[in-house]
């Protein structure tokens, strides 16, 4: 039978899985792919509609009861983080005691209620949270910025690249917030194998053969990315690969599992999700 697998249309997600999805990896089974949106999967994750499933690793709190987190496969680096965006002609006001804009007035837009970068901003803002949140699809967020509907929004991936054709302006990184803060590189996207459905370790060894496949010949996977890139152009696309798949994406080791444990702690210590057992959060064959 064939496994159900929800990665995102991204270039990095199509990029990884192209061996896999299209059977070019010895030993792993048929696979049926759904290309979704991660605010889309997180919660389709909680229904248990996924054998293999990308989520953020926000998310993972309310999931790890039902799955493995994969140590390969994800997004998780340094220098990759979520932007806050204004209008270049925006007030920021003034910034607090730390530096940090002062958005206790504005109205942002986010691309998902329980995505890293939303609870990324949201650790970064907590001392002076904006007066408003609204879950806005993704490709909805620096139009709508840009055309005054939204003071600010959280954006990710490729916008990293392309911010700058909407007038918009960073207000912050995100990453080097929290690459400075903390040392450690940020996880946004992870892998998830359903309990009881997959093997875990057989399905590790599936994606990072198709990792191994996936920089081994980047041509062989061309058109394939093109063709879910959602009209994004060819160097964007290769900018987007060169960024989100690297070493982590092989392996998370122990700078990567580190990472997650220190984004769960501290959003649970803010208690902005539940508390996660470090065994189930780190220990993916348990």
């Amino acid at each position: 039978m064939a496994l159900s697998l929800a990665v995102s249309p991204c270039p990095n997600d199509t990029f990884v899985f192209h061996a896999l999805v299209h059977g070019l990896v010895p030993g792993a089974p048929p696979v049926d792919v759904t290309y979704a949106d991660v605010d889309v999967t997180n919660t389709a994750a909680e229904r248990g509609a996924f054998d293999l499933v990308k989520v953020s690793y926000a998310a993972l709190p309310w999931l790890l009861d039902d799955y493995h987190l994969l140590p390969c496969g994800g997004a998780l680096g340094r220098g990759c983080g979520p932007l806050v965006l204004t209008r270049g002609d925006r007030d920021p006001g003034q910034p607090d005691s730390s530096g940090r804009a002062d958005l206790s007035g504005a109205t942002v837009a986010v691309p998902g209620d329980r995505t890293t970068a939303y609870l990324l901003f949201r650790l970064w803002a907590a001392e002076r949270p904006p007066a408003r949140i609204e879950v806005v699809p993704f490709h909805e967020i620096m139009p709508g910025v840009a055309a005054g509907r939204y003071d600010a929004g959280l954006v990710i991936h490729e916008a990293r690249f392309t911010y700058p054709r909407h007038g918009l302006t960073a207000l912050v990184d995100l990453g080097e917030w929290w690459e400075a803060d903390t040392g450690l590189p940020i996880p946004l996207g992870a892998i998830l194998a359903r309990r009881g459905a997959v093997d875990p370790e057989a399905a590790a060894g599936w994606i990072r053969e198709s990792v191994r496949r996936a920089w081994a010949d980047p041509a062989a996977s061309r058109e394939y990315v093109l063709a879910h890139a959602q009209e994004m152009e060819p160097d964007v696309v290769d900018r987007h690969i060169g960024l989100y798949v690297n070493e982590f994406t092989a392996d998370l080791g122990d700078a990567g599992f580190a990472a997650v444990e220190a984004l769960l702690g501290r959003a649970a210590d803010a208690g902005l999700v539940p508390q996660t057992s470090s065994s189930l959060a780190t220990a993916w064959t348990s």
